[in-house]
């Protein structure tokens, strides 16, 4: 059986990606997935490299104590087209993406990248769930 690729698109945000490599890690083995971790950059001024930024590294850690094979992968521009465009590039089989809770009003007056993602992805996106856990509440 072919090994699954997953995409995982993290944000700036440690906790989001932490709660990224939770899901990932109880929906796929690490002998049957390897995972690639996407940082777009949209705005750059420094120049920073994908392993500096603190979210990647975090997502990383978790994902190979895990026993995933991890790469890193980064792009700059409009977040939601570089992560359907990297998944293509790197020939994602999946895409794992953080869902916030929102209201509509608000998904319409600051947009979504996750409702774009999952609106023009052609492969599956997986939507990590915001949890109590990471915003100081009681498990």
């Amino acid at each position: 059986m072919a090994r699954r690729r997953v995409l995982v698109a993290v944000d700036e945000h440690e906790d989001r990606a932490r709660a990224q490599a939770r899901t990932v890690a109880t929906l796929f083995d690490p002998d049957a997935a390897e995972v690639v971790v996407h940082h777009d950059f949209t705005d750059n001024p420094e120049g920073a490299y994908i392993d500096q930024i603190g979210s990647v590294r975090r997502a990383r850690e978790a994902f190979e104590a895990d026993g995933f094979d991890v790469t890193l992968h980064e792009t700059s521009g409009d977040p939601a087209t570089a992560i359907v465009d990297a998944a293509a590039e790197v020939d994602a089989d999946t895409i794992c993406i953080y869902g916030r809770r929102r209201s509509p009003a608000g998904k319409a007056l600051f947009g979504s990248v996750a409702q774009s993602v999952i609106l023009t992805a052609d492969r599956p996106v997986i939507v990590a769930p915001e949890r109590a856990d990471e915003k100081g509440d009681a498990a």
